[in-house]
């Protein structure tokens, strides 16, 4: 029996065609991980559990065929696109993969108009012309090719209607997960399947796309109420108003998150010199390394466990991109809470406002005013890719100098060490790893400038600085050895009176940072547990 015949049972056609979808997803799927990744990330199931999970994925795989089938009435056509589909996003989890060692996130979807527009930070230079040729020559060409080789199977009888019908079997379920009603028993019953949010373990699971979804409907699901619920049980330590007497002078807060910052000589690479790290050390309060958040890239988890004082598993499902819904953590961040208890908060960051959603989180995070791309006279051709570090403290110090006895909470967040370290970047050199460590040089030079500047100001002050994520630097290492990175805290002005000396090497998680800072400023009750 051939096509031209199948096309006389239609209703068979279709199951045949759905049935290879299937078979062809579920063999594909398991490309969206190394083998070795895989073996790794193995959940011990039963049996049972097994075939719930396998199951579990065909209502994804039905309603991605209704799509295409509702849109053509040509089962083969739908066939080749579902496959396609599918593939797709396996490849793109398996390119991410390969990249940052993390498989594709429903939150990856919020991302994809900034990986077109920042092509350079994403490292997606090749998503150019010829790439759009050929994705629209398949796209366009198949599909052409298909509806003029494929005749519809159309209903004999209400032809009309059954479209409708089909059509909102198709796209009807997509849309009714928005609603209350429909989400919130989705939301829970997806939970129970998926169990603890863990990106790998249930790729491996349920394939790419399938894990993409299920994390969607969970993150629809979760509400606001609740989360601050949860958060409130895990969140116990409280500001309380130390300069309750005249005599007492507020202390002058500054949080440097340095980006790609990790001191290489951790590695073997001994030609590193930072004196100005080194001599911070001996004067911090608290130093050592950082934990990471995640292995490479994504600034914003660490940027936000900072800030929030909050754990990964505390985020749940947000903790992949929290700024989506930066709103549900406002009452708990420490940039709000110093704000109600009269500091004025700014978030300072040469790079465009709109990139990770920042100019609607950091507003409702609690800062008053961000300094951003917009307010630094920065032209690329002239001064590199990204404002530079010394660039980036004058303007620090600038905005200090406006108002010299406030209370005053800056977040700084550098951009100036971020990839790609191609040829050119640092005139003279050409290999990454050596422009990687110049950048850490004027890092550090930067971060002397600042410290002198602090130091010199007649208040307490205490200043963080850290690195956010080792660098992706692939041509040194893949993965890094060792993701933690670097940090210290450090008193300057009246505050290094209560210095107590050189302290030692201390590890911490970055949640706890700002809340060791706070301690130590005498503006934490609590000290936040390792």
């Amino acid at each position: 029996m051939n096509s031209e015949q199948l096309h006389d049972f239609p209703m068979l056609l279709t199951f045949i065609c759905f049935a290879l979808s299937c078979l062809v997803v579920y063999l594909t799927d398991r490309f969206a991980m190394p083998a070795s990744v895989r073996r790794d990330n193995q959940v011990e199931r039963s049996l049972f559990q097994r075939l719930v999970d396998d199951l579990a994925r065909l209502p994804v795989i039905a309603l991605v065929y209704a799509g295409f089938f509702a849109c053509c009435w040509r089962p083969i056509y739908s066939m080749q696109g579902t496959i396609s589909f599918f593939v797709i996003f396996t490849g793109i989890s398996r390119a991410k993969f390969q990249f940052i060692r993390e498989p594709l996130i429903f939150s990856d979807i919020a991302l994809v108009v900034d990986v077109f527009k920042y092509k350079e930070i994403f490292y997606a230079t090749s998503l150019n012309l010829v790439f759009w040729l050929v994705a629209g020559l398949y796209v366009f060409g198949l599909t052409g090719l298909y509806w003029y080789l494929e005749p519809p199977i159309w209903p004999e009888h209400f032809r009309l209607f059954w479209v409708l019908v089909l059509l909102v079997i198709a796209f009807g379920p997509w849309l009714a997960l928005f609603t209350a009603a429909v989400n919130g028993p989705v939301s829970h019953l997806v939970q129970r399947l998926v169990g603890p949010i863990d990106i790998k373990k249930n790729t491996v699971r349920f394939g790419t796309f399938s894990s993409v979804v299920f994390h969607f409907v969970i993150w629809l699901g979760r509400r606001r109420e609740k989360i601050v619920r949860e958060i409130s049980e895990f969140l116990r330590s409280t500001l309380h108003d130390v300069w309750e007497h005249d005599e007492d002078e507020p202390p002058l807060i500054v949080v440097w998150q340095s980006e790609s910052f990790i001191d290489m000589r951790h590695f073997g690479v001994e030609d590193v010199n930072l004196p100005n790290l080194d001599r911070l050390r001996q004067q911090a309060a608290q130093w050592g390394r950082m934990t990471s958040v995640f292995e490479g890239g994504y600034t914003l988890r660490t940027e936000f466990a900072v800030l929030s004082g909050l754990l990964p598993e505390n985020v749940h499902i947000d903790a992949s991109y929290p700024y989506l819904r930066a709103s549900h953590y406002a009452d708990v961040v420490w940039p709000n809470r110093l704000k109600k208890a009269g500091w004025k908060t700014q978030f300072i960051h040469p790079y465009d406002r709109t990139f990770f959603l920042r100019h609607k989180a950091m507003p409702q995070l609690g800062f008053d005013h961000m300094m951003m791309l917009d307010e630094f006279d920065h032209k690329p051709e002239r001064d590199g890719p990204y404002v530079s570090d010394l660039t980036l403290a004058k303007a620090v110090m600038r905005e200090i100098d406006k108002d010299p006895d406030k209370k005053n909470f800056l977040f700084v967040a550098s951009m100036a060490n971020h990839g790609p370290w191609e040829p050119g970047r640092v005139e003279g050199l050409t290999d990454p790893v050596e422009t990687y460590c110049e950048l850490l040089r004027r890092a550090d030079h930067a971060l002397g400038n600042l410290a002198h500047y602090l130091d010199t100001l007649d208040r307490p002050v205490w200043l963080l600085f850290y690195g956010d994520h080792a660098p992706l630097l692939k041509s040194f290492a893949d993965p890094f050895p060792d993701p933690r990175t670097d940090y210290v805290i450090v008193p300057f002005g009246t505050a290094r009176t209560h210095s107590r000396g050189p302290a030692p090497e201390e590890e911490e998680a970055p949640w706890n940072l700002l809340g060791r800072l706070l301690y130590f400023a005498g503006l934490n009750q609590q000290v936040p547990e390792a």
